[in-house]
């Protein structure tokens, strides 16, 4: 049975810096400039633009360049100034912008997909560029030569994709729900792992290579963080939004994550904090509270000449109970549940005032999300719209 997701507010609201308007189309990609009053931002109108700030206080474009297709996504790498575009054709385009951003020099073309371009990450360690496509494709390049190195076809429709430097692994999440793990080498890559935990597609993924932990965004409005490097398998669900998850980004200095929704909702999940695993939905013919039997169990309900009753699940404990035995709802925030959930009525009374203390903050941005970028530096976040608008705000309640 779905719970009802009630939010609580935001103690202190982060503040809107400024609007970024004047794209014909979404904006799939925006990232801020660092160490500048700047935007980048790729559109499915076909344009790259850097928004710089000017003196009268707006953001107009310094560089206004038109794509030969729609622009699906992007990688900006702040030491090279290398912008990497993936394009609706599958084609990956390269630029090196100046230092003023005044500029943008074309490099390279990749070839890398024969349909839409999802996702392109470029490794400046490895001197890689990794992307996936609506082919379902996995393909590396080397941005030296522009050289094919490899491909891998996954399941369905790459949505999410990391990499990890140190061991080389890279982190694909699709259209099935499926987050698949794969060792590359120079020219070929190994198959490590496949898990699913999402009942939706997954939407985005985000990586933190200190903890070694990976955050799985889905359209089933859930985010789920794997513990990779623990190697225990242990999986925690976070529950906070009411919508689609559209986009994650993570702040190392002070492991918060931002998750952000269809629904306009950006979430601050606070991951300094010991949290558990929920359990695993026990199986029973009756309630494991008073017995009474749930009404597929023909031969109790005979023998007791009682009706049988529908079937739910503690949240807290895992146990198969019924509606009576189930009457009280409570969050449970180090479980992954910001809002109020069924729990068994034992359960309800075991939980402190404590342990029902919020470990997120919640804000409305006013907009559908798709994309979103934060500047750990100076506590600015960026998210991009399907409203065209791309909203710059200052978020210093991540540096506390």
């Amino acid at each position: 049975m779905a719970a009802e997701i009630q939010p609580k507010p935001l103690t202190r609201k982060p503040i809107l810096l400024q609007r970024v308007e004047g794209s014909q189309e979404v904006v799939n990609m925006a990232v801020i400039v660092p160490k500048e009053e700047g935007v980048i931002s790729v559109s499915e109108d076909r344009t790259v633009r850097v928004w710089l700030k000017r003196d009268s206080g707006q953001y107009w474009p310094s560089i206004y360049h038109m794509m030969p297709s729609p622009c699906s996504c992007m990688s900006f790498n702040p030491e090279t100034r290398r912008l990497s575009i993936g394009l609706d054709n599958g084609t990956i385009s390269e630029f090196i912008l100046s230092e003023d951003y005044n500029k943008m020099t074309p490099v390279k073309n990749y070839q890398a997909h024969q349909s839409r371009v999802t996702m392109v990450l470029f490794v400046l360690e490895l001197e890689w560029v990794l992307s996936t496509g609506q082919d379902k494709q996995l393909a590396w390049h080397c941005s030296e030569s522009g050289q094919r190195l490899g491909g891998y076809r996954t399941s369905a429709v790459a949505s999410g994709l990391q990499f990890d430097v140190e061991t080389r692994h890279v982190f694909i999440g699709d259209q099935s729900g499926q987050v698949t793990i794969l060792k590359l080498e120079q020219d070929h890559c190994t198959l490590v792992t496949t898990f699913r935990g999402h009942t939706g597609g997954v939407t985005a993924l985000c990586w933190d290579p200190v903890q070694r932990v990976l955050f799985s965004g889905s359209s089933d409005h859930s985010v789920i963080m794997w513990d990779i490097g623990g190697r225990k398998g242990t999986a925690i669900e976070l529950q906070g939004h009411n919508d689609k998850v559209q986009a994650l980004s993570y702040a190392q200095h002070t492991r918060q994550l931002i998750s952000c929704g269809g629904d306009g909702g950006i979430v601050v999940w606070n991951m300094d904090v010991e949290r558990q695993e929920t359990p695993e939905w026990l199986d029973s013919d009756s309630c494991q509270k008073c017995d009474q039997p749930f009404f597929w169990n023909f031969k109790q309900m005979w023998d007791s000449k009682k009706i049988g009753l529908r079937q739910h699940h503690c949240r807290k404990c895992g146990k198969a109970v019924c509606g009576k035995c189930s009457s009280k709802r409570s969050s449970i925030p180090l479980m992954g549940f910001e809002f109020e959930v069924r729990v068994c009525d034992s359960c309800h009374e075991a939980i402190t005032d404590e342990e029902r203390a919020p470990t997120a903050t919640f804000h409305d941005s006013k907009h559908n999300i798709v994309h979103v970028h934060f500047d750990a530096t100076r506590g600015w976040l960026l998210t991009s719209g399907t409203d065209k608008v791309i909203k710059v705000r200052c978020y210093r309640i991540l540096e506390a």
